[in-house]
C-alpha cells in the first residue's frame, strides 16, 4: 500500500514520501503550506490512489473538537418526551455520530479521515483530540460506552499556518511542508488540467505568474488554482504567447489580472510600478 501520484495530482518524491511514512508509523500526517498548495486535495488523490474512501471533516472557527466525536440532542429528546414518543427510552436515539466516529466505524479498507484546516479552530481544539487521535478510542458519557476503531484510519490534517499548533499534538504527528512548485513542477500541474495546451503560452504565462509572485510588497501571491483559471481564461480568449510576450514592457499589469488578484491593495501596487517605469522610459 504505497502513495503514488495520480492523473489529476502530480506528487513530488519529498510528499509520497511523507504520505507513505505516517502510513508506515501509524501517524497523522500533518500538511502545512500556503494556500493553493493544493493540500486539501491531497487527501482526496491519497483515497483515490489507494481505493479508499475519504471522509471530510471541515473545521470551522466555531467548531468544538466535540462535534468530531457526537452530540448529544437533548431538545430533540425533550420535544419527543413531550409528544409522548417511546423514542426517549433510548438515549442512543438521540447521539449524532461525528466524523471521527464514522470513521472509527467504517467497514473494509480503512478510510481516509481528513481533518482540513485545523488552525481555523480555538487553539485548544488541537489538544482536546490527543487521546482519540493516539488512541483511536473515546468514551461516550450518554450511553456509558466506549468507541473504538475497527481499523486506523489514514489521517490528513491540513494546516494554513495561521497559528501555531500545541506541541503535544505536533508530536504525534508526521510532518510535511508543501513548498510552492518550481516552474518544472508547475508545468507538470498545469499539463495535468490542460493536456492539450500548447506549450508556448504555457512557458510565457509561467514566466508572468512567477514575476507577479516575486513582486516586493504583495500580500495575496496568486496560487497554483488561480494560476489554472488564468489559463483557462487565456484559453477562452484564444490569446497566444505572442500576445503576452509583446505586451507592453512598461506594464506591470498582466492581462486577465482579476483571475490572479484577489486584492485591490496589489493591484494598486502593480499599478504604481507599472506608471513609475512608464515615467521612467520617458
Amino acid at each position: 500500500m504505497r502513495f503514488e501520484s495520480t492523473e489529476q495530482y502530480v506528487a513530488t518524491d519529498e510528499l509520497k514520501m511523507a504520505v507513505n511514512a505516517a502510513i508506515t508509523l501509524q501517524k497523522p500526517l500533518l500538511i502545512k503550506g500556503e494556500p493553493g498548495t493544493g493540500k486539501t486535495m491531497l487527501a482526496e488523490q491519497v483515497a483515490q490512489s489507494l481505493g479508499r474512501k475519504i471522509i471530510s471533516w471541515n473545521i470551522k472557527s466555531t467548531t468544538k473538537a466535540q462535534q468530531g466525536l457526537y452530540e448529544y440532542d437533548a431538545v430533540s429528546r425533550l420535544r419527543d418526551s413531550q409528544l409522548g414518543d417511546d423514542r426517549v427510552h433510548d438515549v442512543a436515539n438521540y447521539i449524532v455520530k461525528g466524523k471521527l466516529w464514522e470513521a472509527f466505524e467504517s467497514d473494509g479498507e480503512a478510510p481516509v479521515l481528513l481533518i482540513d484546516e485545523i488552525d481555523k479552530a480555538d487553539i485548544e481544539f488541537p489538544n482536546d483530540l490527543l487521546h482519540e487521535i493516539d488512541k483511536m478510542e473515546f468514551y461516550v458519557y450518554e450511553t456509558k460506552e466506549t468507541v473504538k476503531a475497527v481499523q486506523r484510519p489514514i489521517v490528513v490534517i491540513t494546516s494554513n499556518n495561521e497559528k501555531e499548533l500545541p506541541d503535544a499534538f505536533l508530536r504525534r504527528c508526521f510532518f510535511h511542508y508543501i513548498s510552492f512548485p518550481d516552474k518544472q513542477t508547475m508545468t507538470d500541474i498545469v499539463n495535468v488540467h490542460y493536456p492539450n495546451l500548447k506549450q508556448e503560452l504555457l512557458k510565457e504565462a509561467l514566466e508572468v505568474f512567477f514575476e507577479v509572485r516575486e513582486v516586493t510588497g504583495i500580500k495575496k501571491k496568486p496560487s497554483t488554482s488561480e494560476l489554472l483559471d488564468w489559463i483557462r481564461l487565456l484559453v477562452a480568449e484564444d490569446m497566444d504567447a505572442d500576445a503576452l510576450k509583446n505586451r507592453d514592457k512598461a506594464s506591470a499589469i498582466p492581462p486577465l489580472h482579476g483571475a490572479l488578484l484577489k486584492n485591490e491593495q496589489d493591484v494598486q501596487l502593480l499599478e504604481k510600478l507599472a506608471f513609475m517605469a512608464r515615467r521612467e522610459l520617458a
